[in-house]
């Protein structure tokens, strides 16, 4: 059974009370328990922003990767160690802004791997600038008059770009954010879940109660996730209603891992390396 660290105000000092990021966690930690992820074999990747903490918070691997770099560094992890149960946590800034060429990479390798996005609409950390999510004329700091550029579509991206598994939750509903994570992890090949989530100091116009009223899920829609072109269709739907749940799913992809001979035995951290000489290399570089 997954374990994870008691919050207190020794270990926990980095989120507003309110913030999305807390119904997050809590949804990762639920379903890491009711998966029953042995904590050694769990890893943990965060990009730089205010959900960047959150390996801090569980009792499993982690590392805090440089800004927009979650991605690579996950990859590599999982490329030398394919049995580790990787989760990787990024943010609409970061994942979708500096970050974004890793991202359409990593959905067209298909790693098997869980790409969880903080998606606030703001760069919060840095205190409520525009970020790459941001909508149309929204003022911040960085963009006094009025935001004169588009959001991008991040779930449009995701599956044109070859993700096998793409989903959006919501901060808000714990329980069906904790099942999107379960199956997330569940199926092979490179997952994503987009999760909206308030950011009450600097995004207040969406709020807990805008997102209540504005939310809905798939599930009650009849929506066939096996359908390219109906995701495509479902993830442009960002009117008045915005649905949250798996917009596509398919199993006919193999992953990465599955493809390099050199691995189909035994992971690269196993492989022995006794009979391997670097002391020419070390001699002639350090």
């Amino acid at each position: 059974m997954a374990t994870v660290v008691e919050l207190t105000s020794k270990n926990f000092n980095q989120w507003c009370p309110g913030c999305g990021d807390f119904g997050i966690l809590t949804a990762f930690k639920n379903a890491i328990s009711q998966l029953s992820l042995d904590p050694k074999d769990v890893l943990m990747v965060s990009g730089i922003g205010c959900f960047g903490k959150i390996p801090h918070y569980v009792n499993v691997y982690g590392i805090e990767a440089l800004h927009g770099r979650a991605l690579p560094v996950a990859q590599g992890a999982k490329l030398a160690n394919h049995n580790l149960n990787v989760f990787v946590f990024l943010g609409d800034g970061d994942g979708y802004g500096i970050g974004y060429g890793h991202f359409v990479h990593a959905c067209r390798r298909n790693m098997d791997m869980v790409a969880i996005v903080h998606h606030n609409e703001v760069y919060a950390l840095t205190t409520g600038q525009t970020s790459p999510t941001s909508p149309k004329g929204w003022v911040t700091k960085s963009t006094p008059n009025g935001n004169l550029e588009l959001p991008v579509n991040p779930l449009a991206t995701a599956i044109v770009s070859g993700a096998t598994f793409v989903a959006r939750g919501y901060a808000g509903d714990i329980k069906h954010l904790t099942d999107l994570i379960i199956a997330a992890h569940n199926h092979k090949g490179f997952a994503v879940i987009d999760v909206l989530q308030p950011c009450v100091s600097f995004n207040p116009q969406h709020s807990y109660q805008w997102y209540q009223q504005h939310v809905y899920k798939l599930d009650d829609s009849n929506h066939n996730k096996r359908d390219f072109i109906e995701a495509v269709k479902k993830a442009s739907e960002l009117g008045e209603k915005i649905p949250i749940g798996i917009f596509y799913e398919t199993n006919d992809v193999p992953t990465l891992e599955e493809q390099i001979p050199q691995i189909k035995e035994k992971p690269l951290v196993k492989q022995d390396i006794s009979n391997v000489d670097i002391s020419d290399l070390l001699q002639r570089y350090l």
